[in-house]
């Protein structure tokens, strides 16, 4: 496996793969990496020739009482995971790379609506960031198709319409949610919890998942459920951030059980902050 820091390299080196005929698959993360991730690398795999991973902790997306300085930084081990997962190419840019001119002078890709609500709202231009620098590394490596994780649902979201509206030539794919035996969703944030705070912070797939039982046999409306869902959570001991039953195409809050249904779910576990979500439907990708 290669690994590069340098945008003019992998430049000259992903031409050469194009001039080869070969399809190239992205999957942009911020390293500290898990089978998540790792999923997501080995179906990049099977969906292209060439498969570019890319790893920066991009500070944009982070606000200023958030845990960038603490976030997890485990170069080595990534390395050793993706070599075996069959990666090609290891990106690791840094933000001299990514903004050459620093943070407050440097261009934003907005993504409007989507970006309002849940994490959106919790989280003030956190969207702004993830969509600038994303956008950034899909002009550097320009792949055919980029790979996401589920658990981000609306994270997919954001990202699959800037690429709509942007007429980006990049098709998104994304990946189920990969989940400890538990139940609680691999998270790179988990390495901040004990063991015993694992087997708590479970609970919340735990709620979700019976919050969709009730949905689907109809045993409350959407309001009556939420309530059910907080009060769950708040009894294991997690501080609920929100708790919402939206639409699955626009997140927007859910009237009734006639739309595509996701419940999405931000809550803190001490300072951990975790978050997780299901759809009624679960909604695949196909080729």
């Amino acid at each position: 496996m290669i690994t590069l820091g340098n945008p003019e390299e992998l430049a000259i080196l992903l031409r050469e793969q194009r001039q080869q005929g070969h399809r190239i698959a992205f999957v942009p993360t911020m390293g500290n990496l898990h089978d998540g991730h790792i999923s997501l690398v080995r179906e990049a795999s099977r969906l292209a020739d060439f498969v570019v991973t890319s790893i920066y902790i991009n500070p944009l997306q982070f606000g200023a009482n958030e845990d960038l300085d603490k976030y997890p930084r485990t170069l080595e081990a990534d390395q050793q995971k993706l070599q075996e997962a069959g990666n090609h190419l290891l990106f690791t840019p840094d933000s001299t790379a990514i903004y050459p001119e620093g943070l407050e002078r440097h261009t934003k890709v907005i993504v409007p609506l989507l970006t309002e609500g849940l994490c959106g709202a919790s989280r003030p231009g956190h969207f702004d960031g993830v969509t600038t620098v994303v956008n950034i590394l899909f002009n550097m490596v320009q792949p055919d198709v980029a790979l996401f994780g589920e658990k981000d649902y609306q994270q997919v979201a954001v990202i699959r319409k800037m690429v709509r509206d942007l007429r980006l030539p990049v098709e998104i794919r994304t990946g189920a949610t990969v989940r400890e035996v538990s139940g609680l969703a691999m998270s790179s944030r988990n390495g901040y919890l004990s063991e015993d705070q694992k087997a708590q912070a479970a609970q919340i797939y735990t709620t979700l998942t019976a919050m969709r039982e009730q949905l689907l046999k109809a045993a409350h409306d959407l309001p009556t459920t939420i309530a059910w869902g907080i009060e769950a959570l708040e009894e294991a001991g997690l501080r609920v951030d929100y708790l919402e039953i939206v639409n699955s195409d626009s997140l927007q809050a859910a009237r009734d059980r006639s739309e595509p249904l996701t419940i999405a779910v931000a809550a803190f576990l001490g300072s951990t902050r975790l978050i997780d979500n299901l759809s009624l439907s679960p909604i695949r990708d196909t080729e």
